[in-house]
């Protein structure tokens, strides 16, 4: 069993940066994809990076380059740092995660959502003048 829970969201103005910090608690050992997903109203779930056991990133190829993602504490903090932030950014943010070694096929750079069945509940970024 894995729970997650999101924080360090808020209210940024266009071209702003934001840290965003996920504590991933797990009940056993293990080996875990921990990824970055957005959700804008109306909109699909969007992955937006990856990250596995081993430290190795991927990025959906909208996200590359503003967006970094990052690890820690042997998997026990998840971090997003967002840089340049436009308006259309603007969504709930979430971390998720899926007990697989490396973030592979639909894993990668979360390209399939549903193949993650732990979710934390989400923290609100909102990009506004």
């Amino acid at each position: 069993q894995v729970q997650l829970a999101e924080s360090g969201g808020g209210s940024v103005q266009p071209g702003g940066s934001l840290r965003l910090s996920c504590q991933v608690s797990k009940s056993s050992s293990g080996y875990f994809c921990l990824g970055w997903f957005r959700q804008a109203p109306g909109k699909e779930r969007q992955g937006i990076a990856t990250i596995d056991y081993y430290g190795t990133p991927t990025y959906a190829d909208s996200m590359r380059g503003r967006f970094d993602i990052t690890q820690d504490n042997g998997q026990g903090t998840l971090y997003l740092q967002m840089n340049t932030l436009q308006f259309d950014d603007t969504a709930v943010y979430y971390c998720a995660a899926a007990q697989t070694l490396r973030c592979l096929g639909g894993y990668s750079a979360g390209r399939i959502p549903a193949q993650f069945p732990y979710w934390g509940q989400g923290t609100q970024v909102t990009v506004s003048s």
